[in-house]
């Protein structure tokens, strides 16, 4: 916690965020000695089957708390920089916001925009760093909080909190806990700038790697890869967007898969049916099926799909 200057909070903060990642550090700034004034959100939008307009996670808690919540189209435009003037917020803290900040609005607020990034920077910059850390097959990664900046991800980094990460881990599982371990190092490098004890350092000029959005698309699984990264690459679009394959022209999504260590001789796609469970063959070795959803219907285990699916001798998925 910050020290109080004659009993005001240290900072005036406006938080930005979007998704449920953000919420836990919306949570730990309003518990902390900071005032967040306003929060900035992306605008309300239509999800889910019945493509009702919802707000996002970050909005539902700053309603809750009765903050003031902006949802400008662009930070851009000219009403939200004027309103964020109006403001007069000494520090915006950033989480997984989702829009790109001008540099109108960076100049603003005293000690700028502090970014909270999901990886160890310079490492996995983009809007997908823990997918992207996964599907890496990373042991390690983290969270910085740095000084945000015109460049992706580039700016001067206040603090670090590393993450191991597990063998079973999905990207929900790490994001997660990521979430949380993140929030406290939000609020102690407040603290620390608040205090005047805290000055952020340059990234390092090595070990420079992006993590572009993923897209459904790029979830779609390659069978012809070996069963190690078929599980990688699972785990890191899981539970969003969702790995998926396709079975008889309909698509099929994929919860995660276990790689086994000895497995029947199968074609990449091809599927077994037997004691093992349901097992397909990569372009070296097999998984294990765990929960599939196919097109239009319920999550259920792999065996509950087969017994209706009853794959064939030489079927395959995602041919």
């Amino acid at each position: 916690m910050g020290a109080a200057r004659g009993g005001e909070p240290p900072l005036r903060l406006l938080f930005a965020g979007t998704p449920e990642p953000a919420v836990p550090s919306l949570e730990a700034l309003l518990g902390s000695d900071h005032e967040v004034v306003a929060v900035l959100t992306r605008p309300d939008a239509r999800s889910g089957r019945g493509r009702k307009v919802s707000r996002s996670p970050v909005a539902e808690r700053a309603d809750a708390a009765g903050l003031p919540v902006l949802q400008p189209r662009s930070p851009r435009e000219p009403e939200f920089l004027a309103r964020l003037a109006d403001l007069a917020v000494d520090c915006a803290p950033v989480v997984a916001y989702g829009a790109l900040v001008p540099p109108a609005a960076l100049e603003q607020p005293a000690h700028g925009w502090v970014n909270l990034h999901f990886s160890l920077l310079p490492a996995w910059r983009g809007a997908a760093p823990v997918q992207h850390a996964l599907m890496a097959g990373d042991e390690v990664t983290g969270a910085c909080t740095f000084r945000l900046e015109q460049g992706l991800d580039t700016g001067p980094v206040y603090g670090v909190v590393t993450e191991p990460i597990g063998p079973r881990d999905t990207a929900g599982d790490l994001l997660g806990r990521l979430a949380v371990s993140g929030a406290r190092l939000l609020v102690a490098t407040l603290d620390g700038i608040a205090a005047g004890t805290l000055d952020p350092r340059p990234q390092p000029a090595e070990g420079v790697s992006l993590a572009p959005r993923i897209e459904t698309t790029d979830a779609r699984v390659d069978w012809a890869l070996p069963a190690h990264v078929v599980d990688r690459r699972v785990r890191g679009v899981t539970p969003a967007p969702g790995a998926w394959t396709t079975w008889r022209g309909d698509r099929l999504r994929l919860g995660p898969v276990e790689p086994l260590q000895a497995a029947p001789a199968l074609e990449p796609g091809g599927v077994s049916v037997g004691p093992d469970g349901i097992v397909v063959g990569t372009g070296r070795g097999a998984v294990r099926l765990g929960e599939v959803q196919p097109a239009g219907k319920r999550v259920l285990p792999a065996a509950d799909w087969a017994r209706g699916a009853r794959p064939a001798p030489g079927e395959r998925l995602g041919a």
